[in-house]
């Protein structure tokens, strides 16, 4: 299966502040973990709101708003795309990144990506843990 873990953005993520070479250090070997593992099939992080868009379309207008955007604890900061063969294996891998390094508290979010024999199938999505 595969998951997504998103990172919430932070009031420093947003400001543009980059991670220190110590904490790129420290996120660097927990990503060569996870690769090493076979888990990480892909990880980025983001630029903050203020260089984004957003495209909302309503009752068949389209709308264009640039950022940056005020709810930050709703943006995203940056992801992982995991293969782990459930949920609880995805959420074991996240529980290990290293927060301490950046001295921020932070929320990541972990959802399973709907694979093409999950659509159209009439079935839920929810698999067992």
């Amino acid at each position: 299966m595969r998951f997504m873990a998103i990172i919430k953005a932070t009031p420093e993520s947003e400001a543009g502040i980059l991670p220190s070479a110590e904490q790129f250090a420290a996120m660097g070997r927990f990503n060569d973990e996870m690769t090493k593992a076979g888990v990480m099939l892909s990880g980025e992080g983001l630029q903050p709101s203020s260089d984004g868009a957003r495209v909302r379309y309503t009752r068949g207008k389209v709308s264009v708003v640039d950022g940056p955007f005020t709810e930050s604890k709703e943006l995203i900061a940056g992801f992982w795309i995991l293969q782990t063969g459930s949920l609880q294996e995805a959420v074991d891998w996240i529980k290990r990144v290293p927060f301490e390094a950046f001295g921020v508290d932070g929320d990541i979010e972990i959802r399973r990506i709907a694979e093409g024999e999950d659509i159209g199938s009439g079935q839920p999505s929810k698999q067992p843990g």
